[in-house]
């Protein structure tokens, strides 16, 4: 009687890529009922899942909501003591095991609408430039409140990822 031939197997598991991180731990979600947007809402979070990659952020729950201007006045009142809409509002909460980054970012689109003329650029673009923004400040970054913020290092930043963010889907289209 022959005995059985025994062979070793080595089973791999495929090493994930240092850089990648697994869509699933960087939960994004956006919401905006009733609220009017030139950009959908899979874009503005693939923006902010964009952001969270390039800072290399391993785990984070992020909402992004749009408001109406006079909902984003409400919450620029009760929040921050300033009178009147703004673009962006964000808040960054200390992390939480088992969710890593969690932040909520606020956009006003009509304020957005605003900012892009005065700029000269379209408010696609403005949008998430807001996006990138809010999503920054979640994670700490911050400016100074005069002029001297578009000299920045976060603006700079901000700035880097958007063109980023832009070739990537121009060269998607």
């Amino acid at each position: 009687m022959t005995k059985p031939r025994v062979t070793k197997l080595r089973v791999t598991q495929p090493r994930p890529k240092p850089t990648r991180v697994a869509a699933d731990r960087l939960r994004v979600g956006v919401t905006g009922e009733g609220v009017r947007s030139p950009v959908a809402g899979a874009r503005l979070a693939d923006a902010v899942r964009s952001v969270l990659r390039a800072e290399r952020v391993q785990e984070a729950m992020v909402s992004v909501t749009l408001l109406t201007a006079p909902a984003m006045a409400r919450l620029n009142r009760r929040h921050l003591a300033h009178a009147g809409a703004t673009d962006v509002i964000s808040f960054g909460f200390a992390p939480v095991p088992g969710a890593g980054v969690v932040g909520d970012i606020y956009l006003c689109p009509d304020v957005a609408r605003a900012s892009a003329r005065t700029a000269g650029c379209g408010v696609r673009e403005e949008l998430l430039r807001l996006t990138v923004h809010g999503t920054l400040h979640v994670l700490g970054w911050d400016h100074p409140d005069d002029a001297a913020r578009v000299a920045s290092p976060m603006w700079k930043r901000q700035e880097r990822l958007l063109a980023a963010l832009v070739r990537r889907h121009a060269a998607r289209s």
